[in-house]
């Protein structure tokens, strides 16, 4: 069992499986395909994200440095989660970045979406967990690594 603490942007509880992505995750390349399609579940579109590419994520806690792409990114996760086929948490290595931060934020508010966010984990939070493994997320910032 390992634990990392990192800043609560949106808070909640919730233990799930993990997706990580090592590289920056491009929301509107990642999510437009499942949301336009008006599908039941996100599968990562973007041909770029050798990590996730093809992966189911909805439901599922998504471990990613920062997200990258268009500014239309918030627009994109505040669609996905109103759609209710949004990642269950977004787990950021990094500072989360502003169009994230105001996609998942507006969420939380307008949608009542039950969407956690927690930036600021550590380089070594994402050399440290592996898409599968199960995390348990606190609601002040605490991560378990439970495998």
């Amino acid at each position: 069992m390992k634990e990392f603490k990192g800043r609560v942007i949106a808070k909640g509880n919730f233990k799930g499986e993990a997706c990580v992505s090592r590289q920056g995750f491009n929301t509107l390349a990642s999510f437009q395909k499942s949301a336009l399609m008006n599908k039941k579940n996100v599968v990562v579109s973007d041909q770029n994200n050798k990590d996730l590419f093809g992966v189911n994520i909805t439901n599922k806690i998504l471990c990613l440095p920062i997200t990258i792409g268009s500014t239309t990114g918030g627009l994109v996760i505040q669609t996905v989660c109103d759609m209710k086929i949004n990642p269950r948490a977004f787990l950021f290595s990094e500072e989360i970045d502003s169009l994230a931060a105001s996609g998942i934020v507006l969420s939380k508010v307008w949608q009542n979406s039950d969407v956690i966010c927690i930036d600021k984990l550590g380089e070594e939070f994402l050399k440290t967990v592996n898409t599968g493994d199960t995390l348990e997320i606190k609601e002040d910032g605490t991560i378990i690594l439970l495998d």
